[in-house]
């Protein structure tokens, strides 16, 4: 029974950490170079690097992507630099569980005027959220003639992919 409740405990370790420690999560080292990307979500104590130029169409190639962070879309703009939009798991199997792919695991909480930091290297930008929006995985007319500098997308409901949460912002100057 004890081998039994440690397993448990191993698996859902970094759901426990990320509900009930969220102080501890945002301070976990994350690599940083000239080149790398990373987000930060101080409302919620997310963060994680940023993989760039992930095919979200491509379910092999984004799969591999989430288990290092959260994916930067191909074909949009890197942080700063344009319209971006990032994706990344809100939960996961839980065998498969990193510290990185549940980074959007509250991303619902996220409201008006939260503030969204992407940094790169030394330069960091600064976002606002404007809106949420839950859609179904068809309607991807949302992506499209946008307002928004930034989109993050993940699953929801927690724990499924029957819809997805978009949460769009805009940078501040």
């Amino acid at each position: 029974m004890l081998i039994g409740a440690l397993a448990l405990l191993y698996i859902y370790f970094p759901l426990i950490q990320a509900y009930f420690f969220p102080q501890q999560q945002t301070q976990q080292a994350i690599a940083q170079t000239e080149e790398s990307y990373w987000i930060d979500i101080p409302s919620i104590h997310a963060n994680s690097p940023i993989i760039t130029n992930v095919d979200p169409w491509n379910e092999k190639e984004y799969k591999q992507a989430l288990k290092q962070g959260v994916a930067q879309a191909k074909g949009t703009a890197l942080p700063g630099k344009g319209k971006t939009y990032i994706f990344a798991h809100s939960s996961d199997y839980p065998w498969n569980i990193t510290r990185y792919n549940t980074a959007f695991f509250k991303l619902h909480q996220l409201k008006e005027n939260d503030v969204i930091l992407i940094h790169s290297g030394k330069k960091t930008y600064t976002y606002k959220v404007t809106r949420t929006k839950e859609i179904w995985p068809t309607e991807v007319e949302y992506f499209k003639n946008q307002t928004a500098d930034l989109i993050l997308q993940t699953c929801t409901p927690i724990g499924t992919d029957l819809k997805r949460l978009l949460v769009f912002a805009t940078l501040q100057k």
